[in-house]
């Protein structure tokens, strides 16, 4: 019986440790594709952003965007922001997606 009240630890244990590595590369996406212009806190609070025009992430106007709406953006591109569909996978662009979102 005891064994059986250890399964779901062990299963909760093992979603945790899964888990970071799916975040770390989000994250280290976000650094290499997304940082320079957007800022590590995603505000847009660079040199490259401030000439650009980039969008705050944490902005009323870009938490109103769907998730379909933002993976189309990243696909795609916006205004002076580039298209990463031949870049990056769709997986991968999901992945930043849901990073970008808890920001």
């Amino acid at each position: 019986m005891k064994s059986l009240l250890c399964l779901p630890a062990i299963f909760l244990i093992s979603l945790s440790l899964s888990q970071p590595a799916h975040s770390q590369a989000a994250a280290d996406l976000y650094s290499s594709k997304c940082k320079m212009c957007h800022g590590a806190d995603g505000k847009g609070n660079t040199p490259v952003a401030k000439t650009m025009g980039v969008r705050d992430i944490k902005s009323p106007e870009v938490a109103k965007e769907t998730v379909a709406d933002m993976i189309s953006i990243t696909k795609n591109g916006k205004n002076k922001m580039p298209a990463y569909k031949d870049k990056l996978t769709d997986d991968q662009i999901k992945d930043l997606v849901t990073y970008i979102r808890g920001l």
